[in-house]
């Protein structure tokens, strides 16, 4: 007799429920940053400074430092050579300059016994319309100084000109010695200007009125109304045009006038005159003059003369104006 055996049932297995609970992080506590001290040798006056503030940097317009520069006088002299020339109007230059010790013992050492006898000078260049080398200035002149003078003014009484200023030695043979040579300059005009562009010209009434305002002859002004009646006027080189009088307001009227404008060009280093007063050049030798044109004859001679006075030309426009 076989018997069978029943298969032994499994196990139930019971499962716990698990509760789910939001996890909560933990927090970690962060210990204050330590303050960045920033030593005063590193402080810089000149930029912008940063300020630590725990591990974040940033620009703050108060960080600014200023740097306490030690307190004294100005020093008498840099021990070095230089030479400065400025523009101080139409009519004056100023220059000031420097000679260190070891330039003028140089000279000591070369000249001798005509160092303590020579005078110190500076040599005064026109140097318009030239490229100036130390020997082809236009003209030139002296002005003896101190020799504890370190500064000077100037009268050139040249206006819309070029100049450079040697100072030097002046021996008594009448020889000269550089000792230092400035920088070039050039000085305005002491008025308008003689260069018209006939493109842009402004009319005569609108030119008067602006040109009035500039010398401080407002429309308030009596010397205002004098400029605009003409009375200030003067024909000739650089001349203004004669003003135009507004007429009253009635049904209508016509008012002509005219101008003259003379130009031309030589060689750079010409001397020129015209009507005998001698005007200056361009770079490039050009000039140009406005003239007024009033009834009648104008003759208006022209005359350039070359650098080594060897060679002179003349040429003479004659105008005449009638005005029917």
């Amino acid at each position: 007799m076989v018997k069978i055996r029943k298969p032994k049932a499994k196990p139930k297995i019971k499962l716990k429920k698990v509760s789910r609970q939001k996890s909560t992080p933990k927090v970690r506590k962060l210990k204050p940053a330590k303050p960045v001290y920033v030593s005063e040798e590193k402080k810089d006056a000149l930029s912008r400074q940063e300020v630590a503030t725990g591990a974040v940097k940033f620009s703050h317009a108060k960080s600014m430092v200023m740097q306490d520069f030690p307190k004294g006088e100005l020093p008498s002299g840099y021990g070095r050579d230089t030479m400065v020339l400025a523009v101080r109007d139409p009519w004056w230059l100023y220059t000031y300059w420097e000679v260190s010790g070891s330039t003028w013992d140089k000279f000591k050492s070369e000249l001798k016994e005509e160092f303590s006898r020579s005078k110190r000078v500076l040599r005064v260049y026109d140097v318009s319309s030239v490229i100036f080398d130390g020997s082809n200035a236009n003209r030139f002149f002296d002005i003896q100084v101190r020799e504890d003078a370190l500064n000077w003014y100037i009268d050139t009484g040249s206006p819309g000109s070029s100049w450079c200023v040697d100072l030097g030695l002046l021996l008594e043979n009448g020889r000269f010695i550089t000792v230092l040579r400035s920088n070039v300059v050039e000085t305005p005009l002491d008025g308008p200007s003689w260069v018209t562009d006939e493109e842009w010209m402004v009319p005569d009434d609108i030119f008067d009125k602006l040109y009035g305002m500039g010398f401080g002859l407002g429309g308030s002004s009596p010397a205002a109304s004098v400029w605009r009646k003409g009375v200030i006027s003067s024909p000739g080189i650089a001349s203004m045009a004669s003003p135009v009088k507004k007429q009253a307001a009635r049904g209508f009227w016509l008012e002509v006038n005219c101008e003259l404008i003379v130009y031309g060009a030589t060689q750079a280093d010409a001397k020129v005159t015209v009507q005998d007063k001698p005007i200056s050049l361009r770079r490039d030798g050009t000039f140009t003059l406005r003239f007024a044109l009033p009834n009648g004859r104008q003759v208006i001679p022209v005359e350039a003369v070359a650098k080594d006075k060897l060679e002179k030309k003349r040429i003479t426009p004659i105008i005449n104006r009638e005005t029917k």
